[in-house]
């Protein structure tokens, strides 16, 4: 419990008080914003802003977990330590489509499928690591069983070692790319991507913090129990990630002096992933995650029914966000609204939770 709170506390004011000192570099780097030339025009004023924020939340992240372990004197464990890889390996991706963008001074950086392959290696690498490492009671960090609050009947070594387990890291990679893109389609106004992020990861600090108090103790396996190896380290990650984003969000959020880029989107939408699948609650996440299902949904319609109508458009333009803000609507009130469905997602996916574990007694 007390490194939970270390690691949130850590991780924010590295934040908070670093993030002025990585915009001062940022500048001199010349790692300025793109802006797409289609988008609304009140963002061209934000043309060159210091981009790549990400970096410093995910950094700060990675530090304060150790750095919380470290003054408890615990060994970090596996289940945290893949969460971090995932991130960090995603990131990278971000990181290389954000530098090729200032490289190339447009809004186009890496290809489309260029992303998809480098989130494919580390998806797979991910799954594979998260099926190794059992501890004593031979859990490991993830299950081949598809799940929803705890793990579900239906286990994809069904249908074989080979067969399965290809099957597993194909569910994987469609759960961290999905994650990767929500994040990363939602992040188009100031505050509204690191807002909905910090109330996701919220979800997942307490449902970690749940199923370690209500773990399944060797040898016993009491009703509505959880099987899920490491949960408070995954709150305590959890934690880190609620904090690092707090602290940026004070220089983030409207006019925005940095944005986190797809450096910052892409390693929030690989650590959610990564939680969902450790933490055993694969299928929540498309509640808990909500807005950032409606941002993709927003796309493929959009999409989708220009293609079937020959030019003719659902949205003024998406993803959805940007079609209230073409509406009249000020940035600042679509950011908060936004918030608040993030919000309602997250209330009900947490609550589902709980009712399942109320009924399991």
């Amino acid at each position: 419990m007390i490194a939970l709170l270390l690691a949130g506390a850590f991780s924010m004011l590295y934040s908070l008080l670093l993030t002025p000192l990585f915009i001062r570099g940022f500048r001199r780097l010349r790692w300025g914003q793109f802006i797409r030339e289609d988008g609304p025009e009140s963002h061209f004023a934000k043309r060159g802003t210091p981009t790549m924020g990400g970096l410093i939340f995910i950094s700060g992240t990675v530090i304060a977990y150790f750095l919380a372990k470290l003054v408890m004197t615990e060994t970090p464990s596996v289940s945290a330590m893949l969460v971090l890889l995932l991130a960090v390996g995603c990131a990278a991706i971000g990181f290389t489509d954000d530098f090729l963008k200032i490289r190339k001074e447009q809004s186009l950086g890496l290809g489309g499928w260029s992303k998809i392959g480098g989130t494919v290696v580390i998806s797979v690498a991910f799954g594979v690591l998260a099926l190794q490492f059992p501890n004593d009671a031979g859990l490991t960090p993830a299950s081949t069983a598809i799940s929803l609050f705890r793990d579900l009947p239906v286990d994809l070594l069904g249908a074989g070692l080979v067969v399965g387990t290809g099957l597993f890291l194909i569910w994987v990679v469609a759960i961290v790319t999905s994650a990767t893109n929500g994040v990363n389609l939602t992040d188009g106004l100031d505050g509204l991507a690191g807002g909905a992020s910090i109330l996701v990861f919220s979800a997942y600090l307490i449902i970690g913090f749940w199923q370690s108090s209500q773990r399944c103790v060797a040898g016993v396996v009491d009703p509505g129990c959880y099987l899920v190896r490491d949960p408070m380290d995954l709150a305590v990650v959890s934690a880190a990630f609620v904090g690092g984003l707090i602290g940026f969000l004070w220089w983030n959020t409207s006019p925005a002096h940095i944005y986190m880029g797809d450096t910052g989107s892409f390693g929030l939408g690989g650590a959610i992933a990564a939680l969902a699948v450790l933490s055993r609650t694969e299928l929540l996440l498309v509640l808990i995650g909500g807005l950032f299902i409606i941002e993709v949904g927003s796309v493929i319609l959009q999409r989708a029914y220009f293609k079937a109508t020959k030019g003719r458009r659902i949205f003024l333009m998406s993803p959805i966000h940007h079609h209230f803000e073409l509406k009249g609507w000020a940035e600042t009130t679509v950011v908060v609204r936004f918030w608040i469905i993030a919000g309602v997602f997250v209330m009900a996916g947490v609550g589902a939770f709980y009712a399942e574990w109320v009924t399991q007694q």
